[in-house]
């Protein structure tokens, strides 16, 4: 499957292209409910993306293609998440899965699998898109 990128024309000199990073639903640890879960943390993503984020998040192990393109990650507007004492920065970036709102959160820990994207959004995105483990998705990011 080819790696779909659209380029953007907003201003003279100024471009801006949209990567689909695609993968499969698989379930995780419960560490990034735990994690959304924090005041602090809903806090900010409310602040920053602009939506109060369902308790959880989607785990997407990210195809082999779709891990080759993550560094055009770092070229997307994000947002830091400052942590409490004790806990691990991280980045959020706005993002759109099945068109629906949504970000990708990635804690900046050495041990993090590059193959995988965790995405919070307003809603249980399994529910409403009718997900399960092994189902294909897309998560589109501007950058």
């Amino acid at each position: 499957m080819a790696k779909r990128t659209k380029t953007i024309s907003l201003l003279e000199g100024c471009h801006l292209s949209e990567t689909v990073y695609k993968g499969t639903v698989f379930s995780g640890t419960g560490e990034g409910r735990k994690f959304i879960d924090l005041p602090w943390v809903k806090q900010q993503i409310q602040e920053k993306l602009g939506f109060t984020p369902y308790p959880g998040t989607l785990n997407i192990r990210l195809t082999r293609e779709s891990v080759l393109q993550k560094d055009k990650l770092e070229k997307a507007e994000k947002f830091e998440i400052k942590p409490e004492e004790g806990y691990c920065t991280g980045t959020l970036i706005k993002a759109r899965i099945d068109g629906l709102i949504c970000g990708v959160v990635s804690p900046k820990v050495p041990s993090y699998p590059k193959d995988k994207l965790e995405v919070v959004a307003p809603w249980n995105l399994r529910e409403r898109l009718k997900l399960a483990d092994g189902s294909k998705v897309g998560v589109t990011v501007t950058v």
